[in-house]
């Protein structure tokens, strides 16, 4: 089942997503419910969600919602860097395969929802796409082993993360400042329960720019696969219920053309993934007063 958050008529809320052919609609949970997504997820209640959903008649269309990151009330939003095994093969320096995750933060203002526009500051214009799945983390733990880490997951979302590349430069040993400008980048459109998924090994992704493929790959080609991620974060941090994870974007970027080909204003990028669906959304320059 997938399960989305939004706004309505001014009012924040979240509901399933219900399809009937190429139309979407969505029930309102929170309305009677209260509490969020993130609520069922910490109290193990997923299931329970499900029952009240299915007894549900669906509210409202795709055309009067507006997308919220799916899942708001996490701790952390974790991200995975240089993945994918031609990935690091696109650095061109040579390296050996690393022989762990790199590992980074970002934080929740960074992003939008599924339809939001991207936002291009004005210290930048560097703005580029990145493609990548997502898990959202259903019951924490510490030094969770590898054997039992995806039994963690509550279920798969999708982000654009967006980054400004001469700002992941700025100092020596990080990338934070370049991967945290407010509204940079997008998730969602909603949370793909982890019942829907068959093979955590066999996800195609794949990210379009204007229409034009730009990065297609699949988790089958991951140097750091999803149970692996789990069991190695947790080593060190304490993985909590609505902790997000994105677990690394393919080959392909813009900064990787010849020239490098970054976002712009008008431009459209969707990502498309794992069954989850598709996110999308357009870019637009920060206006400053």
């Amino acid at each position: 089942m997938k399960f989305a958050s939004y706004i309505i008529e001014g009012r924040e809320t979240y509901g399933s997503v219900v399809q009937d052919g190429s139309s979407l609609s969505f029930t309102d949970i929170g309305i009677s419910e209260g509490h969020d997504l993130t609520y069922w997820i910490k109290n193990n209640a997923m299931d329970k969600l499900k029952e009240i959903a299915n007894a549900l008649t669906p509210k409202y269309k795709a055309s009067e919602i507006t997308y919220q990151v799916p899942v708001m009330g996490g701790e952390k939003i974790v991200c995975i860097g240089v993945n994918y095994a031609n990935r690091n093969a696109e650095y061109k320096d040579n390296s050996e395969l690393p022989k762990f995750p790199s590992v980074f933060l970002r934080y929740l203002d960074s992003f939008v929802g599924h339809n939001e526009n991207m936002v291009r500051p004005p210290e930048s214009h560097k703005l580029d796409y990145e493609g990548e799945i997502v898990i959202v983390i259903g019951k924490g733990g510490r030094r969770i082993p590898k054997e039992s880490a995806l039994d963690h997951i509550a279920g798969l979302t999708l982000m654009n993360e967006g980054t400004l590349r001469d700002w992941v430069r700025h100092a020596k040993f990080n990338v934070t400042q370049g991967k945290n400008f407010d509204k940079s980048g997008v998730i969602g459109p909603w949370m793909m329960t982890a019942d829907e998924v068959s093979d955590y090994k066999n996800l195609r992704i794949e990210t379009r720019v204007n229409g034009e493929v730009r990065q297609s790959d699949n988790t089958s080609n991951l140097m750091f696969p999803f149970d692996y991620i789990i069991s190695y974060l947790s080593t060190f941090m304490t993985l909590k219920p609505g902790d997000m994870i994105s677990t690394g974007t393919p080959n392909g970027a813009g900064h990787r053309f010849d020239p490098p080909v970054y976002l712009k204003p008008g431009d459209t990028v969707e990502v498309e993934a794992a069954g989850v669906g598709i996110l999308k959304n357009g870019v637009e320059d920060e206006i400053v007063s």
